[in-house]
């Protein structure tokens, strides 16, 4: 089930309000963890043992919670033997193939074997990626003690299976709704917000990241050997808007659903296609997992305090498991490798130049964000080779002469939509309106258009899902 889909629209989410709002108070937590295991279950049913597993981690962290809480002398302990857990268990289901693949090839590049060791072919759990995150950085803080371990059972697994940002976050800390998860309250105001919110979302995902995204998929159809230089441009500006349209849209649908019931989560995105440098951009993108990783990951190892030599160390361990945790496979790794270079050439000197130079920041910046999303597409490398070159009219005969004007003429409006949803300047005229009547006709038109394409059919999964 997924939150731009008729059955959770029409069905799971207007249930769900009525039972949560008649439901006691002090009672409202136990609501919301039971729809949130049904609406992780709707999603496992070709895997029904994987509810068992989150059930189990809910389990396993309340029990080491309480123990580094309580520890005297076995804090550290209990803290290596959570990440063992969490991330041991991030690893058999995400990793363990792309790892089983790779020796099988050394193997076979030393003639002892062709795929010697057998392939798992596990499945990867919905949200894994995002609920092992927020798991750790729970019993890191209380390690830390920033926060006491949670005493309650079912209010832990409220916070670890909250289904609106269980799937593809935001990443929110624990410390963040600590408050919220023992006392919250109905505001109108807020539920309000969140409904202008839930809907905007929505229609960024509908109306924009899966209309734009069918121009990726057409490329793709054709073959990026069969496509002329400025087709293949308009590929992955394509594919750039709908990765951005369709995670942002997810995002506010989540913090949309997070204050209908009284919860403010973290903004995860604050206009990054404006950045002037990669540095910038990715203190702009997906912010909760940047934050992660600096909070966790970053600092821990010494962050910028101890020279260049470590600073840039520091930042190539980040960037390379920010690349594999986006998934198994080479590119995402050449992809962290690749943002690693980049931002450590901007903070060599490079990003003094940009931030006093504006547009050429934004030139820089218009060129590299669609290539870097290349890199993170494309799984295979030959195929990614092939398309680096067409940019540059290297390799490969377009099919047809022309074939940028036909896409271009069916396109064009929804890329040019694209180019100016990136801007602050649609989001400047909500926060004008968004108190005022004007408000109303536009949630409307959204709704309709979002209704009419989901019973057209054109609906896609979200894209983080499947990290």
């Amino acid at each position: 089930m997924v939150f731009s889909s008729f059955e959770f629209l029409l069905w799971f989410l207007p249930f769900f309000l009525a039972i949560y709002y008649l439901t006691p108070y002090r009672h409202r937590n136990i609501s919301l963890f039971i729809f949130s295991l049904i609406f992780y279950s709707y999603g496992t049913l070709q895997q029904p043992e994987y509810i068992l597993l989150i059930l189990l981690s809910v389990a396993v962290n309340y029990i080491l919670g309480r123990c580094i809480d309580k520890s005297l002398n076995h804090r550290r302990f209990w803290l290596v033997i959570g990440l063992i857990y969490n991330f041991g268990v991030l690893a058999i289901f995400k990793y363990i193939d792309f790892f089983i693949e790779n020796i099988n090839r050394i193997l076979a590049f030393l003639n002892i074997g062709y795929e010697v060791l057998p392939y798992t072919n596990l499945i990867l759990p919905i949200g894994i990626s995002f609920y092992t995150f927020q798991i750790v950085s729970y019993l890191i803080d209380v390690y830390w003690k920033k926060v006491p371990s949670e005493k309650n059972l079912i209010t832990l697994g409220t916070y670890i299976t909250m289904f609106p940002q269980l799937i593809a976050g935001p990443i929110v800390k624990f410390s963040e709704v600590r408050e919220q998860l023992h006392n919250r309250n109905f505001d109108k105001k807020v539920f309000w917000d969140g409904i202008r919110t839930f809907i905007i979302g929505l229609g960024l995902k509908v109306l924009l990241a899966n209309r734009i995204g069918s121009l990726w998929q057409d490329v793709n159809s054709i073959g990026c050997e069969s496509i002329s230089v400025p087709l293949a441009w308009m590929g992955i500006a394509a594919y750039s808007f709908q990765i951005y349209f369709d995670f942002w849209g997810y995002s506010l649908m989540a913090i949309g659903l997070g204050k209908m019931i009284g919860f403010t989560f973290p903004a995860n995105f604050n206009n990054p296609y404006t950045a002037r440098s990669m540095t910038e951009f990715w203190r702009r993108w997906h912010i909760t997992l940047g934050s992660w990783f600096k909070e966790y990951v970053y600092i821990p190892l010494g962050g910028s305090r101890h020279g260049k030599a470590e600073t840039f160390r520091n930042l190539f361990i980040v960037w390379i498991l920010t690349g594999f945790w986006h998934g198994a496979d080479w590119n995402f790794i050449i992809w962290g490798l690749l943002i690693f270079i980049i931002i450590a050439i901007e903070k060599a000197g490079l990003l003094r130049f940009l931030e006093s130079k504006p547009v050429v920041g934004h030139i820089y910046m218009i060129l590299l964000i669609p290539l870097s999303w290349l890199v993170f597409s494309v799984s295979d490398l030959h195929t990614l080779v092939l398309y680096l070159g067409r940019l540059v009219g290297i390799g490969g005969t377009s099919v047809f002469a022309g074939d940028y004007i036909k896409y271009g003429k069916t396109y064009a409006l929804l890329l040019l939509a694209g180019l100016l949803f990136s801007t602050p300047i649609p989001q400047k005229i909500y926060s004008r309106i968004k108190d005022s009547f004007l408000i109303i006709p536009v949630l409307i038109a959204i709704v309709a258009g979002t209704i009419y394409c989901l019973y057209m059919g054109l609906n896609d999964p979200f894209l983080y899902f499947r990290f």
